[in-house]
């Protein structure tokens, strides 16, 4: 039998897929990752700089490219509990005036497609080009269903409150090419899970190191999964040393505060009356607050 603690607060060296379908099933109770784009290995230039991973080619065929995206998106629906989250960071790219989304290949999977979100990354603004400088990237809140009830738990009042466009600049300083900023992973454990209560955080690519430290720092157990040792040795320090990085997951908390929830204030009577459909006036018991 499969060992659900072998897995529990590990940087595992190896191929995501191979590591996943060796993992149990439904041990895993959120994901967030971002995956290697497939842009080719070009690009450089004096704005964007050529993304270039350790011990592995971003070059795969499109078509070849999708298909292996779909196959390990399924193998992390496998390993993830129902009614857990997988947060999928992607972006729109280009090739020879072809576009390619990821919702080609969303779709295809077992997952739930829950939500859009836009990361506007508030980059250096562009001066050519045959389309209007790109400077977003996309995180997809996908969905594993429980009870074959599709929309999922309500989410508390101080997460609800933000939107689905993050602004924020992305991560600077990191032997990683393509690293998460530490408030991105932050912001969806926050919002997602419940501190206090036990949960595994998964990225099958994981880099630095940014998800796990995340959890860590949040309190929740985290695996992690990537092919090269290089960064699995810069995460494992990240981590050893997780505590210098508290009070950037305090300024991301603060953000996840509101005075009073809906519930509370329904109660206090703070919100208008609905319409009664059989009275011809409509009562109010007292304007909203701004509290």
């Amino acid at each position: 039998m499969k060992n659900k603690q072998q897995y529990i607060d590990k940087l595992i060296a190896g191929d995501a897929l191979t590591v996943l379908r060796a993992m149990p099933a439904a041990i895993v109770d959120l994901s967030i990752t971002s995956p290697p784009y497939n842009k080719q290995e070009k690009n450089n230039g004096g704005l964007v700089k050529r993304v270039v991973y350790d011990d592995y080619r971003d070059t795969l065929p499109e078509e070849e490219y999708q298909a292996q995206q779909v196959e390990t998106l399924n193998a992390i629906y496998r390993v993830t509990k129902e009614g857990g989250s997988m947060f999928y960071n992607h972006k729109i790219r280009w090739e020879k005036g072809e576009m390619f989304h990821p919702m080609d290949w969303l779709r295809q999977t077992d997952w739930l497609v829950k939500q859009e979100i836009i990361w506007d990354r508030t980059i250096a603004g562009n001066i050519r080009g045959w389309r209007f400088w790109q400077v977003e990237e996309r995180i997809y809140w996908l969905y594993k269903p429980q009870d074959g009830m599709k929309r999922g738990k309500e989410l508390r009042s101080k997460d609800a409150k933000l939107t689905s466009i993050w602004r924020a600049v992305p991560e600077n300083n990191n032997p990683h090419p393509a690293p998460f900023p530490l408030w991105l992973p932050a912001r969806i454990i926050l919002s997602v899970l419940e501190e206090g209560k036990p949960g595994l955080v998964l990225d099958p690519y994981i880099g630095s190191g940014t998800t796990a430290l995340a959890a860590r720092l949040l309190g929740f157990n985290y695996l992690g999964i990537d092919i090269s040792k290089h960064y699995l040795h810069h995460a494992k320090r990240r981590i050893e040393h997780a505590a210098q990085e508290m009070p950037k997951i305090e300024e991301e908390r603060s953000l996840h505060q509101i005075r009073k929830t809906f519930q509370q204030r329904k109660a206090e009577g703070l919100y208008p009356l609905r319409k009664n459909k059989d009275l011809s006036t409509t009562q109010s018991r007292g304007p909203i607050s701004s509290s």
